[in-house]
């Protein structure tokens, strides 16, 4: 029992340390840098920092407190919106992202899972340089690269990176996206009003023409032919033609019942002697 039971708390240590080692707070995180206190402000009041911190892998890309006017400026929706843009979908270190293969690559930003997003506002494209330098910028249409990669903030390998890039990224057309609803149902087609003025079927005529009545067949003047001798009935069986010699049936059956009735005595006779003998 002792060994299960050490086991089992062995079991429950290893979780409770396993989930501690991958939980982050990005607001504690950044609380350790004063020049990016504007930037974790805006993460609390929007929210945007609990969905960062319910996410497993995730990259920040900070604004410090020097380039942030732009987006203080904004509403607090059009902020929550541009704030989910900087969060990535993915760990991104310093290595990573100079070892990016591709010139170009775009990169999925939380924003892309609001349902608001159109026209790649969701996405970023990141550039990589022959000189080495980094730049970021959203891959919606209209908007070149905008932000420049300054360095590595944070980094806990492969839950969080935070980077501190040099301005914020705002989507173009991204404080005229809407949540788009589900369309409503179809409108029920009223049913047709009874007309006022009903047509009325026509009323049965009050004296409705007599049927005709057929024409009794025209008796002919000429008396009917008397049915000759061939048309007359035959005549019915004279009465007191006698019957035949043969005997009727009833007497054959008293016949048949007398032969039968003597061999049955003569059997019964016979029986009794043999009984007799015996």
């Amino acid at each position: 029992m002792a060994t299960k039971a050490a086991a089992a708390l062995s079991l429950l240590l290893l979780i409770f340390l396993t989930g501690h080692a991958t939980a982050h707070n990005i607001t504690r995180l950044l609380c350790d840098y004063p020049s990016f206190s504007t930037f974790n402000s805006l993460l609390t009041n929007s929210k945007v920092a609990d969905q960062i911190n319910h996410r497993r892998t995730i990259t920040v890309l900070a604004v410090p407190n020097s380039a942030i006017g732009s987006l203080a400026g904004l509403s607090p929706e059009i902020q929550r919106r541009v704030l989910s843009v900087h969060v990535i979908l993915d760990y991104y270190d310093l290595d990573k992202l100079h070892s990016l293969k591709k010139h170009s690559t775009i990169l999925t930003t939380l924003f892309q899972t609001t349902g608001i997003a159109e026209n790649s506002t969701g996405f970023l494209n990141v550039t990589k340089f022959a000189n080495g330098s980094i730049s970021f910028g959203s891959a919606a249409p209209g908007l070149g690269l905008v932000s420049d990669l300054v360095s590595s903030v944070a980094a806990r390998p492969y839950n969080i990176s935070v980077l501190q890039v040099t301005a914020p990224i705002i989507p173009p057309a991204i404080d005229g996206l809407t949540q788009h609803a589900p369309p409503p149902p179809p409108a029920a087609t009223a049913a047709p009003s009874p007309s006022s003025s009903k047509t009325k079927a026509p009323a049965p005529d009050k004296s409705p023409e007599a049927a005709p009545v057929a024409d009794a067949p025209v008796l002919s003047d000429a008396p009917a032919d008397a049915p000759t001798s061939a048309d007359a009935p035959a005549d019915s069986p004279d009465t007191n033609t006698p019957e035949g010699d043969g005997d009727g049936p009833d007497e054959e059956i008293a016949s048949a019942a007398d032969r039968l009735a003597t061999v049955g005595a003569s059997l019964g006779v016979t029986g009794a002697v043999l009984l007799a003998l015996l």
